[in-house]
C-alpha cells in the first residue's frame, strides 16, 4: 500500500533558483522531491531521519 504524501511546499530558500526541492509529510515522516520534474518521484525518510538532517542543516554540518 502507497501512502499519499500530504502538503507539498517549496523550499523558502529556494526562491527563483533551479536547485528547488519540495518537502510533503508522509506518515510519521518527510518526502522530499525534485521540483523542476515532479516525475522522478521523492524519497521518504523517518521522522527521526528527517530531524537528524534538519540539525545538521542548521548547525551548518554541510558546510
Amino acid at each position: 500500500m502507497t501512502e499519499t504524501v500530504t502538503r507539498w511546499r517549496k523550499s523558502s530558500r529556494s526562491s527563483n533558483h533551479t536547485a528547488c526541492v519540495e518537502v510533503g509529510r508522509i506518515g510519521d515522516g518527510a518526502a522530499v522531491r525534485d521540483t523542476k520534474d515532479r516525475s522522478l518521484g521523492y524519497f521518504t525518510t523517518t521522522s527521526a531521519q528527517w530531524q537528524t538532517f534538519l540539525d545538521a542543516v542548521k548547525t551548518d554540518r554541510f558546510s
